[in-house]
């Protein structure tokens, strides 16, 4: 499903017309966003939890040449799907 294709669904669904619709979904991301960045987690009843952590520096080997190389530290976005909708993929 394309962006174009989600915001008509949920248009038609809530009954706004589509500029509506894309400026709420547009506002919604960003405070998810927001909230992100302030080291926050966002839970969505129903659909789960997203949630930011930090990897560690490690150490990484080039298979090829066994050059060694020390990989920084990062911030990556993890998603925990919540429980009703793990059991909908059973």
């Amino acid at each position: 499903m394309s962006n174009k294709e989600f915001i008509s669904e949920l248009s038609r669904k809530l009954g706004y017309i589509n500029k509506d619709t894309s400026q709420l979904v547009s506002s919604v991301i960003g405070i998810m966003v927001q909230e992100l960045q302030d080291g926050n987690s966002v839970t969505i009843q129903g659909l789960g939890t997203f949630d930011v952590k930090k990897k560690l520096e490690r150490i990484s080997v080039n298979s090829v040449t066994q050059q060694r190389m020390l990989i920084p530290p990062k911030l990556v976005l993890v998603y925990t799907p919540s429980i009703v909708l793990k059991e909908k993929f059973k």
